[in-house]
């Protein structure tokens, strides 16, 4: 492998593994908030226990996030300077204002949060966890922002050689950012209906013979998981057939590589599910099971509408961009060789029918789970807390396929060129690597994926420990009754709640 496989293993990984984090902590931090509200509004202690469970886990999370999201700006400059110097005028702007949200808005109100249980008034606590679930979600726009402008370049003018900012507003503005926001935040809430799913119906199992005082929490829990998740998973239904929509405008490679379309086709078939080789650009031995013009409604919301195949957009670009690679020493091995403008299409297939099938299967489960706990039952059978247990992964699955789809979808390209934007604004991803040798990105590669498996164990081991625990584990424990007063039965008082710390 060459150095610029090597930078794209390592990005790959780190990005993928940090935003294993990342939907958890938007989701679970929002849910909390909620919580909380409940309590403060209601008075009722049930929704405290959920407030203080699940808000420990979402600590467990976010630090681990932190530490993991910290390696993704380093890249930058480590092994993809050449990018950094062509879009640094326009990525300098959104990585500040999240750098200002993640690290100022949301460490202080964190902070709040976690110490003044004891020391603030409701209300103002309550105000605490509200800023930092919000500042979540901007920290996200952030990113997001500039992610799709290198899905969507805008806002900019081309000069001596590199972009310019001229509008912060197009940049923050960008369709392509406006429609991944609300679909990225909804898989995050996919994420963590399902983590309340699991967990909450492994402890109503657990404690399915016992009179257990803690089962409205868990049985509450269920239900807002549940309802999250199918609720999400329309959400995501709609904001994706936007982005499909947006797609077949911006980069219609990518909406080509995604159905494995290899020949121009009017109207356009939807591919179910594909038999055969589809690494084949030529679809010799593939066979597919389509729905009719179905690609086409979802392209341009009518049944008639032209989806150019592969074949047909690779003379396109190479007309447009040019059929082999500049003959310069930095490109190493590529200088000079033709320009391959298929993403890879077992990649491209079958994660984007991966995403779907992990995020319907997701929703289902907790539906299931809803149903089989109805009026106060609880499934006698062990593969009922083992199945919701492994329900927990399929929203991850399904926001890591989307998201590889998403970035591997649009090479070769790192900065894809906006078909009405400025000419000259779109980059080679073989040109944006660093100047570096195998060795050291080999290097850096082995260090980090086993810091990252090491910070894995650990995530692990304290979210086992932690939900194990249960409610008791994150409440004060119960002071015996009063002696001296017949009328006090025992447990734990008001004050006794608000004083329990993280």
């Amino acid at each position: 492998m060459d150095v610029l496989d090597l930078s794209r293993w390592q990005f790959g990984i780190t990005t993928v593994y940090h935003f294993l984090m990342v939907p958890l902590t938007i989701g679970l931090s929002i849910v909390v908030a909620g919580m909380q509200t409940a309590w403060v509004r209601t008075g009722n202690e049930r929704y405290l226990k959920m407030t203080k469970f699940w808000g420990k886990l979402l600590l467990v999370n976010f630090a681990m996030g932190v530490v993991t999201g910290i390696v993704q700006e380093f890249q930058f400059g480590m092994n993809w300077n050449a990018y950094s110097r062509f879009v640094g005028d326009v990525f300098g702007a959104p990585l500040a204002m999240e750098g200002l949200v993640a690290f100022f808005v949301e460490s202080t109100f964190l902070g709040l949060w976690i110490f003044g249980w004891d020391r603030l008034p409701k209300r103002v606590h309550l105000a605490c966890v509200w800023a930092f679930s919000l500042a979540t979600v901007a920290s996200a726009y952030f990113i997001l922002a500039a992610n799709s402008w290198m899905q969507h370049p805008v806002g900019v003018e081309f000069v001596d050689g590199r972009p310019r900012m001229i509008s912060i507003w197009a940049v923050l503005t960008n369709n392509t950012a406006l429609a991944a926001i609300p679909h990225t935040i909804a898989g995050a809430f996919a994420v963590v209906a399902a983590f309340l799913v699991g967990i909450a119906s492994w402890h109503l199992w657990r404690r399915r013979k016992q009179d257990d005082e803690h089962r409205p929490v868990w049985r509450s829990s269920l239900k807002v998981g549940a309802w999250l998740g199918a609720v999400s998973f329309a959400v995501l239904a709609v904001t994706g057939d936007f982005q499909g929509k947006l797609m077949f405008e911006q980069q219609p490679m990518k909406m080509a590589a995604a159905e494995a379309l290899c020949h121009t086709e009017q109207p356009a078939s939807f591919s179910i599910l594909a038999v055969g080789d589809v690494t084949d650009p030529n679809c010799e031995n593939v066979k597919t099971f389509t729905v009719p013009a179905l690609l086409s409604f979802l392209a341009h919301n009518d049944f008639t509408t032209e989806v150019k195949g592969v074949q047909d957009l690779v003379n396109e670009y190479a007309a447009r961009y040019g059929s082999h690679y500049p003959d310069d020493p930095a490109l190493g091995e590529l200088a000079g060789k033709p320009i391959d403008y298929v993403p890879s299409l077992p990649v491209t297939y079958w994660g984007f029918r991966a995403m779907i099938g992990f995020g319907a299967l997701s929703a289902g489960l907790g539906l299931l789970a809803l149903w089989l706990t109805r009026r106060g039952r609880i499934p006698d059978s062990r593969w009922f807390p083992r199945i919701m247990l492994a329900g927990i992964v399929t929203p991850f699955a399904a926001n890591s396929a989307g998201w590889i789809f998403t970035e591997m979808g649009r090479q070769p390209f790192v900065v894809v060129p906006n078909p009405t934007g400025i000419d000259g604004v779109w980059m080679f991803t073989a040109r944006a690597v660093s100047n570096l040798s195998v060795g050291e990105v080999l290097t850096s590669l082995i260090a980090l994926t086993t810091v990252y498996l090491v910070l894995g164990v650990v995530e692990v081991y304290l979210l086992r420990k932690y939900v194990r625990g249960g409610v008791d584990g994150v409440m004060p424990p119960k002071p015996p009754a009063d002696p001296a007063n017949p009328d006090d039965p025992g447990g734990a008082k008001p004050n006794d709640a608000l004083a329990f710390a993280y």
